[in-house]
């Protein structure tokens, strides 16, 4: 009996990459952006599944580029060194102090977190942040938010230089001011600007709900920005999915072919949205 089951396994293995031939012929050569959020990173075993999916993808011909956040780990931070924040309108004003902080975490701990776990999946990653190369040059977003940057001008020959090496870029959401300030600038964001500079195939928003639902709570698999417009409009997009799809919408304008937001805590997200006819979470176009 248990030979059977066994058996029945490795055929249900055998016919996933068989039914999988179709999209990885699709998506060779393809770039897709990742946005890997600080909710979703959650312990060490769902930081190597995270790895192995990007490094299997890398395996089969995509050149992965991940931006992730960290805000969870900023705020630890912030508490331990006892530096107390100010917020404006639910934002958090970045000083000079609390900007030390945020390169600290991201640019450091967070950072190499991930790139670990990815090497330590027999890939090659490399991590760096907006600031390298000239990757992505900021203005102040607004001056009562202190040291919040919105990417202007960007560069990213880096990154096409790594993917011909056939290297994984990590890039934390750190960008350079025309004067040489640093600027911290919102995952999300960070990631649609890399995204369309990129002119990528896919920008995959990682985040903790199942994607962009409907006023019954169901999920939208299949949205156009005008929908989305609608239900920004009519209030039944609200809340914090309004900065992810305004994120999606400035990246399809940029150039990219694709947004999809979709739930980064459940298993294998991102194999599951490119090599299955299931899908996952919601798929915007223009």
């Amino acid at each position: 009996m248990k030979t059977q089951e066994m058996n029945r396994d490795w055929i249900a293995t055998a016919r996933t990459l068989s039914q999988a031939l179709p999209y990885l012929q699709r998506y060779d050569g393809a770039t897709v952006v990742i946005k890997f959020g600080g909710n979703a990173m959650g312990d060490d075993e769902e930081m190597a599944s995270f790895a192995r999916d990007i490094v299997l993808m890398r395996q089969v011909g995509v050149n992965p580029v991940v931006v992730h956040g960290g805000g969870p780990m900023i705020n630890a931070m912030l508490d331990k060194l006892n530096i107390e924040s100010e917020f404006v309108d639910g934002k958090r004003v970045t000083d000079a102090a609390t900007v030390e902080v945020v390169e600290m975490v991201l640019s450091g701990r967070v950072n190499k977190r991930i790139v670990q776990a990815i090497n330590a999946e027999g890939g090659k990653a490399v991590g760096l942040s907006g600031k390298d190369a000239n990757l992505m040059i900021c203005d102040q977003t607004n001056p009562d938010l202190g040291f919040v940057g919105t990417p202007s001008d960007m560069d990213a020959s880096v990154l096409r230089t790594l993917f011909d090496a056939e290297t994984i870029p990590v890039i934390a959401p750190l960008g350079s001011g025309r004067n040489g300030e640093t600027f911290n600038v919102n995952g999300d964001t960070a990631a649609g600007a890399i995204a369309a500079a990129l002119k990528a195939d896919r920008l995959l928003l990682l985040t903790d709900v199942a994607g962009v639902k409907n006023a019954a709570g169901e999920v939208l698999t299949e949205l156009t920005a005008g929908r989305i417009r609608e239900l920004t409009e009519s209030g039944v997009i609200a809340g914090g999915m309004i900065p992810k799809t305004e994120t999606a919408l400035a990246a399809i304008d940029g150039g990219v072919r694709a947004v999809v937001i979709l739930d980064g805590r459940a298993p294998n997200a991102c194999l599951l949205e490119l090599y299955t006819d299931h899908g996952a979470g919601s798929l915007i176009r223009a």
